[in-house]
């Protein structure tokens, strides 16, 4: 017979709640800063920043802080990256404090590209008078289509909650089923197609906003593939199932049954 969870030390627990929302705070306030940062870079195309620096070298700081954001999330979602995110979380908690370090890591990468980027300065195009409202209404949408996306993927698994929420009741952290339903019934990657659409549906273009949305488009288009791998492990046929029915990205007419 299996032996029953040892239960935590009082002195355990008092670490563990200090642990808890210490993380809990941490990866929101982050997630909310990141999220914002995004929002209303993107917003002016990435022409207002607090990148301080000048051509050349601005050219070589912007491809790192372009180019870090999908490498390093990529990693993470590998093998290889799982025990790192549990060596961010001290003695026995990383593990269940996995998914909020990761929200944690994820959030700075963002802020650090965002605020940091250095403007080139040059101004191609931007909307105004009726355009500017729609093209804004169009940004509008795509943001909430990400918000949605990721609601049905599982928000508390997204937004970093499910972990330092698990530390704080002592228990693993309760995974949710493979996501189906939503968005997910028309394509297998919904918060990667709409994270994407946020970075065309801007009212200002300028270069700088295009090397941001090729990159990021790029990565939306082949870094779930690496996502994709480890369901193929985790639900084994029900994921094989869902992905002969389910498009990648393009949804497509759905037969009347």
């Amino acid at each position: 017979m299996r032996a029953p969870p040892r239960e935590r030390s009082r002195a355990e627990s008092r670490r563990d709640l200090a642990l808890a929302i210490t993380y809990g705070v941490t990866s929101h306030a982050l997630f909310g800063l990141a999220v914002g940062a995004m929002i209303a870079a993107m917003w002016f195309g990435m022409s207002a920043s607090l990148g301080p620096l000048s051509t050349p070298w601005s050219y070589l700081a912007n491809a790192v802080l372009l180019l870090q954001f999908p490498i390093v999330h990529s990693l993470l979602l590998t093998g290889a990256g799982r025990p790192f995110l549990a060596r961010l979380a001290p003695g026995d908690t990383g593990g269940t404090l996995s998914t909020t370090s990761f929200a944690i890591v994820a959030s700075v990468q963002l802020l650090l590209l965002f605020v940091l980027w250095s403007p080139s300065g040059e101004v191609w195009w931007h909307a105004d008078g009726w355009t500017l409202v729609v093209i804004g209404t169009f940004y509008a949408c795509a943001w909430i289509l990400l918000a949605k996306a990721s609601w049905d993927a599982g928000a508390e698994v997204q937004s970093g909650l499910l972990g330092w929420t698990s530390l704080l009741r002592g228990v693993r952290p309760p995974y949710p089923p493979m996501p189906t339903e939503g968005l997910f019934r028309h394509v297998r990657q919904p918060i990667y197609v709409s994270f994407a659409l946020t970075t065309w549906c801007v009212p200002v273009w300028t270069p700088d906003q295009l090397a941001v949305a090729v990159t990021l488009t790029g990565y939306c288009l082949v870094g779930p593939r690496l996502k994709e791998r480890r369901f193929s492990r985790l639900f084994g046929e029900e994921w094989r199932a869902y992905r002969s029915r389910t498009p990648y990205w393009i949804p497509r007419p759905r037969s009347r049954e």
